[in-house]
C-alpha cells in the first residue's frame, strides 16, 4: 500500500510530468484562543500533534478525529527543493482549505485565500532555497460565529437533521508543481460547429 494517501494527480486533464504530492503526515496544532502568532508559532520547533493530509481533522482518517469546534488550526511540514528545480518556477497548490488559508514559506507569508471549496495556488519560487524549506498553513474557520458561510455544516455541537459534521482546514490534495519560467497556466476551448473550428485561448504565466 502506498504511504501517501490520495496520491493521484488532482488535475489529470492538465497533468505535468514534474510534481510532488504533499499529502501524508504534517505537524498539526489547534488554536482556539487565536493567539498562535503572538505565541510565536511560526518559529515553533515542533507543533503539538500530527495529522494525515488531505483528511480534515474532524475525520478519523486524519488521525485527529476532533469533532468539537476548531476556530483556527495550523499545519507544518518540511519540503525539499532540489537545486536544479530552481531554474524554473515552484508552484504550491491546494485543492481546498476551509475557510481562510494563510500560507507561509520559511516564515514569510506567500498568500491568503478565502473560500472553503475553491482550489488555489501560490508561486513560491522567490521564497524557497535549494534543500529543506518549511511550509506552514493556518486555516481560520470560526463557523460558530456565523461570520462565514457554512452551508449544511452543523452549527450545533452534534450533527442533526440534514446538518453534518463540520469540516475544518485542509481537506483536498496539496502538491508542488515545477514549471518552466514561462508556462501555460490554463486553457479554454471554443468550438464553432458551422465553421468546423476549435479556438484555443491560453493563459500564460511569465514572459
Amino acid at each position: 500500500m502506498n504511504s501517501i494517501p490520495r496520491n493521484e494527480y488532482p488535475n489529470p486533464q492538465f497533468k505535468r510530468n514534474d510534481y510532488e504530492i504533499l499529502n501524508g503526515t504534517w505537524e498539526f496544532e489547534i488554536d482556539n484562543s487565536l493567539s498562535a502568532i503572538e505565541r510565536g508559532i511560526l518559529n515553533k520547533e515542533k507543533f503539538d500533534g500530527t495529522i494525515i493530509v488531505p483528511f480534515c481533522p474532524e475525520s478519523s482518517l486524519s488521525g485527529v478525529g476532533n469533532k468539537d469546534y476548531m476556530h483556527s488550526v495550523w499545519y507544518k511540514r518540511e519540503i525539499n527543493i532540489p537545486e536544479e528545480k530552481l531554474s524554473g518556477r515552484v508552484v504550491l497548490h491546494f485543492g481546498a482549505v476551509d475557510y481562510t488559508a494563510s500560507v507561509y514559506v520559511n516564515g514569510k507569508i506567500v498568500t491568503v485565500h478565502n473560500g472553503g471549496f475553491v482550489s488555489f495556488e501560490a508561486d513560491i519560487t522567490d521564497f524557497v532555497t535549494a534543500g529543506s524549506n518549511t511550509v506552514i498553513v493556518n486555516a481560520f474557520d470560526p463557523l460558530k460565529t456565523e461570520a462565514l458561510p457554512g452551508g449544511k455544516q452543523s452549527k450545533e455541537f452534534n450533527s442533526h437533521g440534514c446538518f453534518y459534521t463540520r469540516t475544518t482546514g485542509i481537506w483536498q490534495t496539496v502538491w508542488l508543481e515545477y514549471t518552466p519560467k514561462a508556462y501555460i497556466k490554463n486553457v479554454k476551448y471554443y468550438t464553432d460547429i458551422e465553421e468546423g473550428t476549435v479556438t484555443v485561448s491560453a493563459e500564460v504565466c511569465g514572459k
